[in-house]
């Protein structure tokens, strides 16, 4: 591979902010893996958001953008995976899988799909340094006649047709809106564009915590919320405390400590079988390899209200969530899945059909 833009490339970044700001390029903002391909010929490369290779895990989409793609080429953009005209991130979240057997297996049960939004080079010219109006009129030429499973990502300078995207495609599974300023350069790994998200309150069950690398201090708290039947599901947790709260929170938790799991909504999260009828805090796994998952069970007595984007497959919160306050006034067993806001479905199909 000989291009003038090599890898690894790490991707340029958006920074949080509260509103969509004016007079820029507006995107929908993916809910899937950032992957930059380099296509020289017959030689196709993935890299993730870390540089890492993601090539193994996604041997149908690397022949697809071989077919599809310019001849000579680095795009940035985002692997997806769809299910029943929307997002999937757990099912994409399964790809990533040591055994070849099973990445060739998971290739036809769920193909992936490539959105483009960026172009770093085409043949011989980088495009590291043109602005961002350069960069889409060119993608937007080298994509015209793309077939999926490659996309071009739809885009608009309209500001007020950005804010109705914001509204409508999250029931796509989509995350938010990113905003590019028209003359911004590439630059790799800095928080150069802005991104603008969902953010709700949920009032969930404090049912344990983790400790932090750092010593006896709270790490993060472990979440939960009732479902119909009565059961505590686990939902996420929030973390991102400064060192003084971590401490404090120790002690704020301490008269609801148990000495052990017994008598504990997820006593039985250690065994594998038992996460089949209930979500709790999780075993090892790929992810995690040999991290310590170790955690305190507290009486889940104890309410909190947390900020959250959105939750994956209506079950857990796709990311971290934010700590807001304690809720004094809430008894644990009113926190139900009841009080989530649903975004209305939207078919993705509508969304990379521009």
């Amino acid at each position: 591979m000989d291009l003038p833009v090599m890898p690894p490339v790490l991707p340029m970044l958006a920074k949080s902010v509260a509103r969509i700001p004016p007079d820029m390029s507006y995107e929908a903002k993916w809910d899937g893996f950032r992957a930059i391909v380099f296509r020289d010929g017959a030689e196709v490369e993935l890299g993730s958001r870390n540089g890492k290779p993601l090539t193994r895990y996604f041997p149908e989409l690397v022949e697809a953008l071989g077919e599809r793609l310019p001849r000579r080429c680095v795009m940035d953009g985002e692997i997806v995976v769809a299910r029943e005209g929307r997002l999937d991130f757990d099912a994409l979240s399964e790809r990533i899988h040591p055994a070849a057997s099973r990445v060739r297996t998971l290739a036809e049960r769920t193909p992936a799909s490539f959105v483009a939004f960026d172009l770093l080079a085409l043949d011989d010219e980088s495009l590291l340094n043109a602005p961002l109006t350069d960069r889409r009129a060119l993608l937007e030429r080298a994509l015209a006649d793309v077939t999926a499973p490659v996309h071009l990502a739809p885009a608009t300078r309209d500001r007020a047709e950005a804010e109705r995207w914001f509204e409508e495609f999250e029931g796509a599974g989509l995350d938010g809106i990113v905003a590019k300023p028209l003359d911004l350069r590439y630059r790799p790994d800095e928080r150069a564009m802005f991104k603008i998200k969902h953010e709700r309150t949920a009032d969930v069950v404090v049912a344990g915590y983790r400790f932090h690398k750092s010593g006896p201090v709270v790490g993060s708290l472990l979440l939960g919320l009732y479902d119909e039947a009565g059961v505590l599901q686990h939902v996420g947790v929030c973390a991102a405390f400064t060192a003084k709260r971590r401490a404090e929170l120790v002690e704020e938790l301490e008269p609801l400590r148990m000495e052990d799991a017994s008598g504990h909504p997820w006593a039985a999260w250690g065994e594998e079988a038992a996460h089949a009828s209930s979500r709790m805090p999780g075993a090892p796994s790929r992810w995690t390899g040999k991290k310590d998952l170790s955690w305190v069970p507290v009486r889940p007595e104890r309410v909190a209200e947390v900020a959250y984007d959105h939750m994956e497959n209506g079950a857990r919160f796709r990311h971290t969530a934010r700590f807001r306050r304690w809720r004094p006034d809430r008894e644990a067993p009113s926190c139900t899945f009841g009080q989530l806001q649903e975004p209305v479905r939207y078919d993705l199909a509508r969304v990379l059909g521009g």
